[in-house]
């Protein structure tokens, strides 16, 4: 393949992945489709077929797009922080600013999921702004900031609190619900550095303790 057949067929790829991606924010996924993508674009079917594995293959693209950039302005409010504390807080407030924008929303956190499936959807979010949450908290969790727990389950626990909440904000569109969001979360972020005593109820290192019910079938 000569140099300027491969410069054609990349600008190809990005000229549909743009319109794509404008469509797909706008109408959502289901209502959008391929004749109009490629007529946007200025292609054939052929050509999105050349370089995409179809609607799906192209849509993949276009998630793959939004996450990157969603992950890419998180880490520059991250490395604008002081101290590993002040950046997480800042790379939260950032994720929650940017991912509530309805059109980001809808391809990220609505049509990715429900296209691609759960588990290729968790693994593409795995790669970008899921990792850098996971990454963060073990250091804070390293450097003795916050309690010592599994990060794992922390993690998605606070990445599903974020998304949706954006959700929720893409929705709602009144003032004042961004900023009551963040207080709410801002205050369970918080929490993480509060070390409980022990006492009646809790386990070690101020971890609560859970015992069997009357009703979950256990035997004493």
């Amino acid at each position: 393949m000569t140099g300027v057949r491969i410069r054609q067929r990349e600008q190809t790829r990005k000229a549909l992945i743009h319109e794509a991606r404008t469509l797909f924010a706008q109408r959502g996924y289901g209502a959008v489709g391929l004749a109009e993508i490629v007529a946007a674009a200025g292609v054939t079917k052929g050509a999105l077929y050349h370089s995409f594995d179809g609607k799906i293959g192209l849509f993949r693209e276009v998630l793959a797009q939004v996450q990157a950039e969603v992950a890419d302005r998180v880490s520059t409010s991250v490395s604008s922080g002081a101290d590993p504390w002040t950046s997480f807080v800042a790379g939260c407030r950032a994720f929650l600013s940017v991912s509530n924008d309805p059109e980001l929303s809808r391809i990220m956190l609505i049509d990715g999921p429900a296209v691609l499936g759960w588990s290729e959807w968790r693994r593409l979010d795995e790669q970008t702004s899921a990792r850098h949450l996971a990454e963060s908290l073990q250091q804070l969790v390293d450097d003795g900031v916050i309690v010592s727990q599994p990060v794992e389950p922390l993690t998605r626990l606070l990445s599903g609190a974020m998304n949706e909440s954006a959700l929720w904000l893409a929705e709602s569109g009144r003032a004042g619900d961004g900023e009551a969001v963040w207080n709410v979360f801002h205050g369970l972020l918080c929490s993480l550095r509060e070390r409980q005593p022990d006492g009646p109820g809790r386990g070690t290192a101020g971890q609560a303790s859970v015992a069997p019910s009357a009703s979950d079938g256990s035997e004493t």
